[in-house]
């Protein structure tokens, strides 16, 4: 009887839930380790957007900022949050001396002349913000083209031959004002993040009534093609009811990845890295890893849209 026990007791540990969570992520691993994966050769821009706060907006985009360039893209950042948190994540300088996206929108500094290098890697760049940022709304309200601004050094700096990028992700505040206004304006896709918790699609409505009025007035060409789960945690039933709402009312936008509650994505920003340096192997830059894979193979224009 002993022997027997004693011979069922690894089955019993391999089915633990530790283990088959082990074991899950191993072959999600080696399922992203065979991964082809094809970039289109034109410039994606995003703008990640949520006018409801705490939803993982900026580690949104610099984890998957990260993840796409793990993938083998060379992606930007443009951190047009005054906080500049997404600048700290990158491991890049933000203080009040750099030049950054503040003198690029009032003073028409080229986006060269402030772009710099992740120390992550050569292929991720930011733009970085400063606290100078935070007068900017003001000051833009005088400006010709103040809507544009940023879409003009954008394609400028894209014009350049050595600056080609497969992804531009930029981050904005939570706030409908002129830097997130200049976001809308540059960018063609809307990410939105939303967080798997109650009151997840509040303020919803709002900012997709303000992605409408910007193609109205300013950008035909921007529309919500991407919609990402967050802060996803499966021990409870409200994860799950409303990962279902938020699916059942965007069908088609919707990534099938969603990104899990793990402290080490939380940790990741304390140490000016990505989830994807700090912890590659954590159930979190997995999960990033899976959604950058998504995106690419989403591209619209691969599967013969507009």
């Amino acid at each position: 009887m002993k022997q027997s026990d004693e011979a069922h007791a690894p089955s019993s540990f391999d089915d633990s839930p530790i283990a088959r969570e082990i074991a899950d992520l191993s072959a999600r691993r080696r399922a992203l380790e065979s991964q082809k994966v094809e970039f289109s050769g034109r410039t994606r821009v995003f703008t990640i957007s949520n006018q409801k706060g705490g939803v993982g907006k900026t580690t949104t985009a610099v984890n998957i900022a990260a993840a796409l360039v793990s993938v083998g893209a060379r992606v930007l950042v443009i951190d047009l949050d005054p906080q500049g948190n997404a600048s700290t994540a990158l491991g890049v300088a933000h203080n009040a001396e750099t030049p950054s996206v503040y003198d690029v929108l009032i003073d028409e500094f080229p986006l060269a002349d402030i772009v710099q290098t992740s120390p992550e890697s050569p292929n991720l760049l930011c733009a970085p913000s400063t606290i100078h940022l935070a007068g900017a709304e003001i000051e833009l309200v005088s400006q010709v083209a103040r809507e544009h601004r940023l879409r003009g050094a954008l394609i400028d700096y894209l014009a350049i031959e050595d600056n080609h990028l497969d992804f531009v992700i930029i981050d904005c505040p939570p706030s409908l004002g002129l830097l997130t206004i200049n976001a809308f304006t540059a960018a063609e896709e809307v990410m939105i993040p939303i967080q798997c918790e109650y009151y997840a699609l509040e303020g919803l409505s709002q900012l997709l009534g303000s992605v409408k009025m910007i193609q109205k007035h300013l950008n035909p060409g921007l529309h919500v093609s991407t919609i990402l789960l967050t802060m996803y945690d499966g021990r409870t039933r409200l994860a799950q009811q409303v990962a279902d709402e938020v699916r059942s009312h965007f069908e088609h936008e919707v990534l099938e990845t969603v990104i899990p509650r793990s402290v080490r994505v939380s940790e990741a920003p304390s140490f000016g890295q990505t989830v994807i340096a700090y912890d590659g192997q954590s159930a979190g830059a997995i999960a990033y890893r899976e959604a950058a894979v998504e995106i690419v193979a989403r591209d619209t224009t691969k599967k013969g849209g507009s």
